[in-house]
């Protein structure tokens, strides 16, 4: 019996930038902040992560609140639909959207993102 040569697997689709993963549940993003910024914008993309650049100080949670209403107001959700899941003292924050990945993937490409 002559054996048919294994085709390799094909290779994986492309899901968007690595800082964005889709789950069940919407996607989560992860962020890293730079506080006391002139003004609040995205700067690209840093180590895996998108870097946000905030006007507010780190001082008391404001960064944070700062964060979640400004990415609720970009991508047009309520407040309540993006929650701040991981690092609440540290630069670098996980947070979990309740919107649909492609979405949230569309508003990164629309960012011009270009890679540290």
């Amino acid at each position: 019996m002559a054996r048919t040569p294994a085709t390799p697997p094909p290779p994986p689709v492309p899901t968007g930038p690595a800082c964005l993963k889709a789950l069940p549940s919407g996607c989560e993003l992860l962020v890293q902040v730079v506080p006391n910024a002139s003004r609040t914008q995205v700067a690209g993309l840093h180590d895996g992560a998108l870097r946000v650049r905030l006007m507010a100080p780190p001082i008391e949670g404001r960064a944070n609140a700062a964060l979640v209403q400004w990415l609720a107001d970009e991508l047009g959700l309520p407040r309540r639909s993006v929650q701040l899941v991981a690092g609440g003292t540290g630069r670098r924050k996980r947070l979990h959207l309740d919107a649909d990945a492609a979405t949230v993937g569309r508003w990164l490409q629309q960012q011009n993102l270009a890679g540290d």
